[in-house]
């Protein structure tokens, strides 16, 4: 059964043209707009996989992050963002993130990041 990928953004191009990059590797794909959304939705206990936008509003892709390990959901991370901050990369890293990647990126290395968290 091919893994399912969560992706979470804020900006809806953004989170469409990603959601049919993954869908055409063969991946399953569910989209949010917020951190909120996923959180509440049933399919959240579901994804084996997580991309999510740093910079949102309301709760961003650090706080969806810190949510994740206090409720005991290890669910890989790769993160993305238009704002690259070396203090946020170098936080989400060390909080176990698979990646931190700079809009626009490379999708060669969007698939990277997923197959390598997927390995784990």
């Amino acid at each position: 059964m091919p893994a399912s990928i969560a992706i979470i953004d804020d900006d809806v191009d953004v989170r469409e043209s990603t959601r049919q990059l993954l869908r055409s590797r063969g991946y399953l794909t569910v989209a949010f707009a917020s951190a909120e959304e996923f959180l509440k939705s049933e399919k959240a206990a579901q994804v084996n996989c997580i991309v999510s936008d740093v910079r949102m509003p309301g709760m961003g892709g650090v706080g969806l992050q810190a949510r994740l390990i206090d409720r005991g959901q290890p669910i890989p991370i790769i993160f993305v963002t238009a704002f690259p901050e070396p203090k946020v990369q170098d936080q989400v890293l060390a909080a176990g993130a698979f990646g931190f990647l700079i809009k626009p990126f490379a999708e060669a290395n969007l698939i990277n990041c997923i197959e390598t968290a997927l390995k784990h």
